[in-house]
C-alpha cells in the first residue's frame, strides 16, 4: 500500500505541469466560448453603428423603432411612427437595424 502512495508522490513531483494542464485547459475552452464571441459581436456591433446611414430604419435599446433623419456627430434626429414625431438619441443607443419589408419579401 505504501507502494502506492509513494508513487503517486514521486509522479506529481516529478512532473509539475502535468497538474497545470486542466487548469490551462478549462482557461482555453472558457476563452473560445466566452470571450472569442463576445469580441466578434463588439466588433460587429461597432461596424453597424459606424455604417448607418440617413433613412435606415433602427430599433434603440430602449425598443424605439424610428427612421433615421439627420445625424452630426453621436447624436442621431429619429422620426417615430405614426405621428413623425422627432427623437434625438444617441448612436450609443441603437441596438439593431430593422429589416425592411421589402427585402423579406423579395427571399420568398
Amino acid at each position: 500500500m505504501q507502494f502506492f502512495a509513494s508513487m503517486i508522490l514521486l509522479q506529481t513531483a516529478a512532473n509539475p505541469v502535468a497538474s497545470f494542464l486542466p487548469l490551462i485547459a478549462i482557461v482555453a475552452i472558457f476563452y473560445f466560448l466566452v470571450f472569442m464571441p463576445m469580441q466578434r459581436q463588439k466588433k460587429a456591433q461597432t461596424q453597424m453603428l459606424s455604417d448607418l446611414q440617413t433613412g435606415a430604419e433602427v430599433l434603440t435599446t430602449g425598443g424605439i423603432v424610428g427612421t433615421i433623419v439627420n445625424m452630426s456627430g453621436d447624436t442621431l434626429i429619429l422620426r417615430v411612427k405614426p405621428d413623425n414625431i422627432k427623437l434625438q438619441v444617441s448612436r450609443a443607443s441603437i441596438a439593431s437595424l430593422v429589416k425592411q419589408e421589402s427585402s423579406v419579401e423579395d427571399k420568398k
